[in-house]
């Protein structure tokens, strides 16, 4: 049979996608070998096993613990054999992910990385901030949303490094904005800016473009329909993306390789495990007992409605990769929108998503019928949703397969970093005041990475220069 191998190769600074044309008989039977270019050069690289995604495509990932100067070399083999245009050579220097060496041309990096040019989410969050008045801000945040039960982070870019102090109590998730951004700023010179990022559920700006006083740009990871928050890839997708660099398990990219049985193989009732941190989850759990033959759902821990524990049960936890046994998946907000939608939508069932208010930087580009199928608000239409796509397999398919490529390409690590980038550029940009370190600002300093050697050759330019 022939089939395709995708294979996409991630490491710090480069991604590079490999297509091959392979024959399986059976099991397939090949390897990746990534090596030093130069056989003077010996680097220890890290090649964890290809995912499988089960549609002729696979991932690769390796990590790196040096620099390379000369470059990779990358084999695809077949037995002892190449296939295709094997070996690829990645020219070098490549740089480990701990190594701090910034591209200081941001349009080369962005053109190396194929970002797109626009992105409409963010096109839509600035639309109400042409100016963001900087002094407006420091007045205005601490305020309004940096009392004691606070989750908000004061942070400055200024010449690549990191300063923060945080406003309010609730502010622990400030090690995934601390992680993202020292990523990106290992990898690209950042702007010089100034703001605040919400570390909360909740999006926290609520006046509109016609009051007086007007919006300010306070950046979340969620946002809702009657806010005006700036909105970033949620800390769950973010620490999920430098996850999958280190090639650790269930992360946007294993949950790839880990889709469950076959369609025709999967069982075939809607699924939803989760805690209790809705009520529409409640109602669930009680239609689940009452039409057993079309849905299975549970609740995994009690927080908001432990009353209910008794009535409804308790159910046991699941590993996440048995939730693609099922063919359809339920998804419901939790809080705010359910963090979990990225990874169902990655999986190889379809998804039943609940209408709602809220969304991640990616929704934008999701449309229901196309890409999943929508369920009320109340759920009082999942039960006949649930009964459609039994009785139109074939459409049910498309669309969960329409849905899975498109997560594919919206939630890769590249475009991440991209989303990260353009959200920090249009901000830096709509300054009307210059950045400072504030009082009670600290450096976030650069992890120490002992076992790795970072040798940078690139040439440290003046922004003037740029």
């Amino acid at each position: 049979m022939l089939s395709m191998l995708n294979l996409i190769m991630l490491d710090n600074h480069k991604v590079v996608k490999l297509f091959v044309f392979l024959f399986l008989s059976g099991q397939t039977l090949f390897k990746v070998v990534v090596k030093s270019l130069s056989p003077k050069e010996l680097v220890r690289i890290h090649v964890p096993k290809p995912l499988d995604r089960n549609d002729g495509t696979f991932l690769v990932r390796y990590r790196m613990y040096e620099t390379v100067n000369e470059g990779l070399k990358i084999e695809i083999l077949y037995g002892n054999e190449h296939v295709a245009q094997s070996p690829y050579i990645l020219k070098g220097p490549v740089y480990h992910e701990y190594c701090e060496c910034p591209e200081q041309d941001p349009q080369a990096w962005q053109r190396t990385l194929s970002c797109p040019t626009q992105e409409p989410q963010i096109e839509e969050d600035f639309a109400s901030f042409p100016s963001i008045n900087l002094q407006q801000m420091l007045k205005e945040v601490p305020k309004r949303f940096g009392d004691e039960r606070g989750a908000v982070v004061h942070y400055t870019i200024l010449n690549n490094r990191i300063y923060r102090r945080s406003l309010g109590k609730y502010t622990d998730f400030k090690m995934f904005s601390d992680e993202i951004l020292l990523s990106l700023a290992r990898k690209v010179l950042l702007p010089d800016l100034e703001f605040y990022i919400n570390l909360g559920d909740w999006p926290l700006e609520h006046r509109k473009a016609s009051d007086i006083p007007g919006p300010i740009p306070i950046i979340s990871w969620c946002g809702s329909l009657d806010s005006r928050d700036v909105i970033l890839p949620t800390y769950d997708i973010t620490h999920s993306t430098l996850e999958a660099m280190r090639g650790v398990t269930n992360d946007l990219l294993s949950i790839q390789g880990n889709t469950g049985p076959s369609w025709i193989n999967k069982t075939e009732k809607a699924f939803f495990r989760g805690r209790d941190s809705r009520e529409e989850r409640l109602q669930l759990v009680q239609l689940s007992k009452e039409n057993p033959q079309l849905l299975d759902a549970g609740i995994t821990g009690y927080f908001f409605f432990q009353e209910k524990e008794k009535e409804l049960g308790k159910a046991k936890l699941m590993g996440f990769f048995d939730f693609f046994k099922y063919k359809y998946q339920v998804n419901v907000d939790g809080t705010v929108a359910a963090y979990r939608y990225p990874y169902l939508m990655l999986g190889d069932s379809l998804v039943l998503k609940q209408d709602s208010p809220y969304y991640e930087h990616f929704y934008v580009a999701l449309r229901p019928w196309k890409h999943y199928v929508p369920i009320k608000r109340n759920l009082s239409d999942l039960l006949e949703k649930i009964k459609w796509a039994k009785e139109n397999d074939e459409e049910a398919k498309k669309i969960a397969k329409e849905g899975q490529l498109t997560a594919r390409d919206l939630l890769q690590p590249h475009r991440l970093y991209c989303y990260y980038y353009s959200v920090l550029q249009k901000y830096a940009e709509r300054q009307s005041n210059k950045p400072e370190i504030r009082d009670g600002m600290e450096l976030v300093p650069q992890p120490d990475d002992n076992t790795s050697i970072c040798r940078c050759h690139r040439k440290r330019l003046s922004r003037e220069e740029l």
